[in-house]
């Protein structure tokens, strides 16, 4: 005679999206979501580093609670219908890998809240470090006039920019329409309507002549070919063209760095995100001023360059 547990009792009558009995509380269902996370491999790195974190963010999301939750709430007894809106949620992440703030929608750049979908990248440059502490000791806040964002995709740099530099006029580019539409939605969600222009535009090719910008700022595609073939699963849920940049990883940089002179003003800063093409770049451009930035958060693979020196390395 074959004899089961009431856990195991309960994984056979209950629906795929419920979670076996004895899971009632909502600590209790994001430590079941956190097990299932490792059991399966997942890749954190879409706004969370760990299957805790992420299974957390997870339940509180399908539960429409915000991220500080109190202490109180967490042993909270949680409805059927309840857990089955987390097991709904857990399972698309374990069975389609999907990262985790396209099944939200939304996620936080710089202290600030975006709504992304597959038409854009997930943010999570570093560069929002730099960001929140106004490009300094480089810029003056008050003094920057003009910002160009290369490659804005959600929009979530030329937004935080036009919080950082309230004086300042942005244009943010991309090539990518629909990714041009997930950026509008984000500036109407923050009302810059006035202050950040949206342009489709091959990097500068439809970027307006005029004034020099005080601010260039980029996070292109950089990943290698290498490196784009041993991408984990949640990665190619994401678009391709926002990621890839030929064998080297510097397809895009190679004509940022060339187009960006006539550009940027002789008192401003060139910032471009390379990540893990760092080598690539030192290798390929041995006399290049460029200053890489070390964060206090982590990240790697950022530098900067003062007007003056690219100017003087440009010609």
């Amino acid at each position: 005679m074959v004899t089961t547990t009431e856990e195991e009792e309960a994984t056979v009558h209950e629906p795929v999206d419920q979670p076996p009995a004895g899971i009632v509380t909502l600590r209790d269902i994001v430590r079941f979501a956190a097990s299932r996370f490792n059991e399966a491999g997942l890749h954190f790195g879409h706004g969370t580093d760990n299957a805790i974190d992420e299974a957390a963010a997870l339940a509180l999301h399908a539960l429409s609670l915000p991220p500080e939750l109190p202490d109180l709430y967490w042993g909270s007894r949680l409805t059927r219908r309840e857990r089955i809106a987390v097991m709904a949620l857990v399972r698309r992440r374990i069975e389609e890998r999907i990262p985790l703030p396209y099944l939200t929608g939304e996620i936080h750049f710089a202290g600030l809240p975006f709504h992304v979908d597959r038409r854009v990248l997930i943010p999570r440059s570093p560069i929002a470090e730099l960001i929140e502490a106004g490009f300094g000791p480089w810029l003056e806040p008050a003094a920057v006039e003009r910002i160009l964002e290369i490659g804005t995709g959600s929009g979530c740099i030329a937004i935080a920019c036009a919080y950082a530099f309230p004086e300042a006029h942005i244009d943010a580019v991309d090539n990518c329409s629909a990714a041009l539409e997930v950026a509008a939605l984000n500036r109407h969600r923050h009302g810059l309507q006035q202050r950040v222009d949206l342009i489709c535009s091959d990097l500068f090719e439809a970027v307006p002549e005029g004034a020099a910008y005080q601010l260039i700022v980029s996070n292109p595609p950089y990943v290698d070919a290498a490196a784009m073939a041993a991408l984990p699963p949640e990665y190619h849920h994401e678009p391709h063209a926002a990621l890839a940049a030929g064998a080297d990883g510097l397809d895009v940089v190679r004509r940022l760095l060339a187009e960006a002179p006539r550009r940027l003003s002789h008192d401003g800063l060139l910032v471009i995100e390379v990540g893990d093409s760092e080598r690539a770049l030192q290798a390929a451009f041995p006399g290049l001023p460029a200053v890489w930035v070390e964060f206090e958060r982590g990240g790697h693979g950022v530098f900067v360059i003062p007007g003056e020196d690219l100017h003087a390395w440009a010609h």
